[in-house]
């Protein structure tokens, strides 16, 4: 039996696969511009299709309070706040003004800003200051790599039973899965090795966009 299933993605393909995640909203279209206008950092927004099963995975499990580590300039977060119910709430955290000015103003646009508590500060220090008891649903850590297991260590506790913990770019480019990984990779390659030894929680690794681990809080 051959163990290696899988389609190697090509334009063709990915524009495939991009449709099937359908049209975005308006105000996701504007946001998609505005941030590719930023230049070479515009490469921090998630794709549209993450985006899309971002929201699909916080609608399935009944989320209503989300964290989020590493805002951009807010698409994810979006996802997030157009999948919660009008109670919910999306906490994300990020240490820029000028890139959360930007997610602000489309949040605004999309009428969910309400839904969003924007923490600027260290991520580290903004998530030991959450309540400890675990009342959050799910986690979407998406910021600086050497940083993931500080992180995760922080918010697994927070999250209740049955909730998720997302990471994103586990592959990093593939760099993740090299020999010797370096430097941001090498950082990755720890944190999956860890994730993958938690007993806390079950994973996968995803190989969806950069790739994306997705676990389930026991």
């Amino acid at each position: 039996m051959n163990d290696f299933k899988t389609v190697v993605m090509t334009p063709q393909i990915y524009r495939y696969v991009r449709r099937q995640a359908g049209r975005p909203t308006a105000a996701q279209e504007k946001l998609i511009a505005r941030t590719a206008g930023l230049g070479a950092s515009a490469e921090m927004q998630i794709p549209h299709e993450q985006a899309v099963l971002l929201s699909l995975l916080a609608k399935l499990i009944g989320a209503r309070t989300v964290v989020e580590v590493g805002t951009y300039t807010g698409y994810s977060t979006l996802a997030f706040a157009l999948a919660l119910p009008p109670h919910g709430k999306v906490i994300t955290c990020d240490v820029s003004a000028e890139w959360t000015t930007i997610a602000e103003e489309a949040w605004q646009a999309a009428g969910v800003r309400d839904r969003i508590d924007l923490r600027l500060g260290a991520a580290a220090q903004t998530l030991a200051d959450l309540p400890e008891e675990p009342v959050v649903d799910l986690v979407f850590i998406d910021a600086d790599k050497a940083g993931y297991a500080r992180y995760w260590d922080l918010l697994v506790p927070r999250v209740r039973q049955g909730g998720l913990l997302l990471a994103d770019n586990t592959l990093y480019g593939g760099e993740a899965a090299a020999e010797e990984p370096e430097g941001n990779a090498a950082a990755i390659d720890a944190f999956n090795t860890f994730v993958l030894n938690d007993p806390r929680v079950e994973s996968v690794l995803v190989p969806i966009a950069d790739g994306m681990t997705v676990a389930r809080k026991k």
